[in-house]
């Protein structure tokens, strides 16, 4: 172990070292254009960056459905409770401890490595322009002079990984309907099924000049019966310390719209049973303030990956969302290179979590594992977004999100959407008009 511990303490220095040392113009160069390294590793386990997927690399059915690239291929091995001690150093300490928790059902499936990340050429051109003019402002809680695209393709700091992260391209806007699922100790399991919709600030009209806005949001209950029609509203600010995030829930049983109590930081997410706090959702999101950050470097990890398997439509959710864990005969890893962001809690600050670690993809800049720690410096919940180059669109997004409570032996799974029967809808205008307090009434109805 002290010998991993020492080869990725080495891999995290040179790489940050290597961050330092450049500038924009190595861009396309030897680093791709998002910001990640060009070459190979040094076995050719993780390939060299050639583009990633192109927009014609597969086919989108009528239920938005994704044909699988990879289909044909076969696992190059499966890491099981019995070889662990083989492959951990490309896992997690969450990731670790599936395997222990759940040694006679728990596997991960290792397959050839592809860098199928990409994005449009004109997302690419302004995150060139942000390495010259984009900053962290107040401490890292925002930023300045940023409108889109990668803040920081050539990252020095834990935070701004993070940014990335939470400011990664996802169409400018979409409209998605999915599932979330909240799995019992004895598998037990119950859905929440919802609509939801998002513009960030370029592809809403109507917003001010030099606006806080990072995006808006807004969802609502379509089953279960008893909490249809239950919405909230979202305005999510770029520095929510110098304006923290505003939100309104519409309860159909009170017929008015009211302020939501707050959604931030380690309140419970909705529908969640607790097993995810607010800033958990999409790995991570929100005002980073609570925490002290930093970049610990770059490691080699078994991650999951596209993921058009997992994904696939032609699932019932019954096949996906299994006791203990989703069906790892359908989950697809890969190796590939991530940036290790720790985050410990500050003096004084409150949150369940007193430790938590990011594991983010160098290409998507997308969080693909999470662990999180509780007050006495236990190892307490494991998250992984499992996810796909949607390649008609041009950008990475997740087809599932799952946390796993490694006491309790229950998780939570969200964004499932094998059942839908219509696609997501992708790059969309509003106004600022469709989401205020008395648009969410009406559209909740």
């Amino acid at each position: 172990m002290r010998m991993q511990l020492c080869v990725l303490a080495l891999a995290c220095t040179v790489g940050l070292a290597q961050a330092k040392g450049t500038d924009s113009a190595a861009l396309g160069k030897t680093l791709t254009p998002m910001g990640s390294e060009m070459a190979a590793n040094a076995d050719g386990s993780i390939p060299a960056w050639t583009g990633g997927l192109a927009s014609n690399a597969g086919t989108v059915d009528s239920k938005g459905g994704y044909s699988d690239p990879y289909a044909a291929e076969k696992p190059l091995f499966t890491v099981t409770a019995q070889n662990l001690t083989q492959y951990q150093k490309f896992l997690s300490p969450g990731q670790i401890a599936l395997f222990k928790r759940f040694p006679d059902t728990y596997k991960m499936n290792i397959y050839p490595s592809h860098r199928s990340a990409n994005l449009p050429k004109e997302v690419l051109a302004v995150s060139r322009e942000n390495v010259a003019k984009t900053s962290m402002a107040d401490g890292g809680n925002g930023l300045h002079d940023y409108a889109r695209g990668i803040p920081f393709p050539l990252p020095t700091e834990g935070l701004e990984v993070m940014w990335n992260h939470m400011t990664r391209y996802r169409g400018g806007s979409y409209e998605r309907i999915s599932s979330a699922a909240l799995v019992r100790e004895n598998g037990a399991t119950s859905y929440v099924r919802n609509q939801s919709l998002i513009n960030f600030a370029d592809t809403v009209g109507g917003l001010e000049p030099g606006s806080n806005i990072l995006f808006m949001f807004k969802s609502r209950v379509l089953e279960p019966a008893r909490l249809s029609g239950e919405a909230v509203l979202v305005h999510e600010p770029i520095d929510q310390v110098a304006e923290p995030r505003s939100a309104w829930q519409y309860l159909p049983g009170q017929r008015r719209v009211r302020r939501a109590p707050m959604i931030a930081y380690d309140n419970s997410a909705r529908y969640s049973n607790g097993l995810i706090t607010a800033d958990n959702i999409d790995g991570y999101n929100g005002a980073p303030d609570r925490f002290d950050w930093k970049l610990v470097g770059k490691q080699e990890l078994f991650i999951p990956y596209n993921s058009y398997k997992i994904g696939s439509r032609d699932l019932k959710y019954d096949a996906v969302i299994k006791p203990n864990h989703v069906n790892q005969d359908l989950a697809r890893y890969e190796k590939h290179r991530v940036w290790v962001v720790e985050a410990t809690l500050k003096p004084g600050a409150r949150h369940i979590y007193a430790k938590r670690r990011f594991y983010v993809d160098e290409d998507s800049w997308q969080i693909a594992q999470s662990d999180q720690y509780d007050s006495r410096g236990e190892l307490w919940r494991s998250g992984e977004l499992h996810a796909i180059q949607q390649y008609d669109h041009g950008f990475t997004y997740n087809v599932l999100e799952t946390s796993y409570d490694l006491i309790s032996g229950r998780y939570y799974a969200g964004g499932l959407a094998n059942e839908e029967t219509e696609p997501m809808r992708v790059g969309f205008a509003a106004k600022t008009d469709d989401y205020t307090p008395s648009d969410l009434r009406r559209w909740a109805k």
